[in-house]
């Protein structure tokens, strides 16, 4: 997959202001239901990218409110039930009104399509988005923070899911709503209002106000490469007004909680010791807690979001609870109000279809993960290498459970490979990462090595720095199968990294960042297709999960 560099700066976002540490309402700091949290303001250094740290949006620590993964679960459950609530035309197209959509991708930057396997079966990814938008009262008494209403909203949650190719599981990823990064260029589909790239890095939630949820996943695909299929956002009160339908939601704590604190911050959530089902604004407070939960940071958090979504998917596999028709029709009315999508799910049955794809792997066979990543000042980045190498893994379709069958060694291909010096090279650089620019000159370097070794042929595409973990050669059809892979064996490539792809026009290699430097590709003992410690996975299957309670928010 090939990603195109940044370039250019953005403007400082319009009408956002200090966060005053005596008014709790201001969105400086993290927000839980029934209360506002974290109401210091930062100190007045600056933070990455020129900000001040005690901006209003910016403010807050990388561990309070990464991801409230409650949209995940109103959106599954929106797809997993609106198809089967029909009953008839007129109705049908009531319901295909409700729905809200947007362009898919408003950036510069589009990530290449996964090459299908054998079968002709291709990955689905769907990149989840929770906004924390005050537009409406509803959303304003869930949400707090009156002195926002209207104004620009953030994309707070943000979870890409992995569907694989052959349907057999599915994987997610996280990502932390403080990760700083560059976000591309974009352009609003509604006003035709630009947002240049950024130069310096700002965090990744302000990606919704720069055009709307297509700006969020353009940054996705550039950072990841990634191609996403689909979008779907929620928010607060498409949350809430769904969370009661399946009767509510098993939650497991090991201790008596009550998140609040003699402050007031806190989600207000009060349950006893032992597993309890949870739904509507308790479900709410549950997966907005920070206060009360381990050590009080959003890692915690997002454990808790994790045991939530895992308990989600298996109570809608083991329990028919949803089975009155006029409860089906209020779902179905609810789900599509709440949901803003792409133009490719427009409609009830492109959301049923989906939901048909997403129900067929088993719980067991689900993973759910946390981009690994670094500490820079009070928020975070991607980890240089372990976050590449989870992207890495999505982009090739490798399960995050470790459970995929060992695959067969690369065969040599049929086609007979032509002369060295007949065979076109064209050479890439692709070391750039989320966190390192691209190594200098590699392009020209291996081009040169080419050369030496007889392929004569070879050239440097100056033209562009791409991003990829593994050194790849790309062919666009079977017959420079053969040719492909004798460029691959002359630099001690291994013949499973030369893949078909349409992409290109010839034989190209991509010098990835697992080659930054010197004239000998390196060897690797190590597994590459193990999931990361950093990735915090956690299995969909694990009934015993129940979080930690701080012994400060007992009672």
């Amino acid at each position: 997959m090939r990603q195109t560099s940044v370039r250019g700066d953005v403007p400082r976002a319009r009408g956002r202001r200090p966060v005053d540490s005596g008014d709790p309402g201001r969105r400086g700091g993290s927000r839980e239901a029934g209360g506002p949290e974290g109401g210091q303001g930062q100190g007045k250094g600056q933070g990455d990218g020129g900000r001040p740290q005690g901006h209003r949006r910016g403010g807050a620590r990388p561990r309070r409110r990464r991801h409230r993964i409650l949209r995940w679960f109103s959106i599954t459950l929106a797809v997993l039930t609106v198809g089967t609530a029909g009953a008839g035309y007129l109705w049908y197209q009531h319901l295909n009104s409700n729905i809200k959509t947007d362009k898919l991708n408003i950036g510069e930057h589009h990530a290449a399509k996964p090459t299908p396997n054998a079968a002709g079966q291709t990955p689905l990814n769907i990149l989840l988005i929770g906004s924390d938008a005050r537009d409406s009262k509803a959303n304003q008494k869930l949400g707090g923070a009156k002195d926002t209403f209207g104004g620009v909203p953030l994309a707070d949650v943000q979870m890409l899911v992995h569907l694989s190719a052959d349907r057999s599981n599915m994987s997610v990823v996280s990502m932390p709503r403080d990760t700083l990064l560059k976000l591309p260029k974009c352009t609003d589909p509604k006003t035709g209002k630009e947002y240049p790239a950024t130069v310096g890095r700002q965090m990744t939630n302000e990606s919704l106000g720069r055009g709307g949820p297509g700006c969020t996943v353009a940054t996705w695909e550039l950072l990841t490469g990634i191609h996403i299929d689909h979008f779907m956002m929620v928010d607060f009160a498409g949350v809430v007004s769904m969370a009661d339908a399946i009767g509510g939601v098993p939650v497991c704590v090991d201790a008596n909680i009550y998140s609040k604190d003699r402050l007031g911050h806190g989600s207000g959530l009060k349950l006893a010791k032992g597993t309890h089902p949870v739904k509507g604004k308790q479900a709410l407070q549950w997966l907005r807690t920070r206060y009360g939960f381990e050590d009080g940071s959003d890692i915690a958090r997002t454990k808790a979001q994790h045991m939530y979504m895992n308990s989600m998917v298996r109570q809608m596999r083991e329990n028919a609870t949803i089975t009155n028709p006029g409860k089906l029709r209020s779902l179905a009315e609810e789900a599509t109000k709440a949901l803003h999508v792409d133009e490719g799910l427009d409609t009830v049955k492109k959301l049923y279809d989906l939901s048909n794809e997403l129900k067929k792997p088993e719980p067991k066979r689900i993973t759910m993960t946390t981009m690994p990543f670094v500490y820079v000042g009070a928020r975070v980045a991607p980890k240089p290498g372990d976050a590449d190498k989870l992207f890495r893994l999505v982009r090739e379709d490798v399960a995050l459970d470790g459970k995929d069958k060992k695959k067969a060694p690369a065969k040599e291909s049929d086609d007979p490979a032509a002369a060295d010096g007949a065979i076109a090279v064209q050479v890439q650089n692709g070391t750039r990462t989320a966190e390192l620019p691209a190594a200098s000159g590699r392009a020209s370097a291996v081009a040169q090595i080419l050369t030496a070794k007889g392929f004569t042929k070879t050239s440097a595409d100056q033209s562009q720095s791409l991003s990829e973990e593994k050194t790849v050669v790309r062919f666009p059809s079977v017959d420079l199968e053969g040719d492909a892979q004798r460029v691959a064996k002359s630099l001690g490539i291994p013949l499973s990294s030369v893949k078909k792809s349409t992409d290109v026009s010839g034989v190209t290699l991509v010098v990835g960042d697992d080659w930054r430097e010197g004239n000998s590709y390196p060897k690797s003992s190590k597994d590459d297709d193990t999931t990361p410690d950093t990735a915090l996975a956690l299995n969909g299957s694990d009934t015993k999960a129940c979080m930690k309670v701080n012994k400060n928010f007992t009672w």
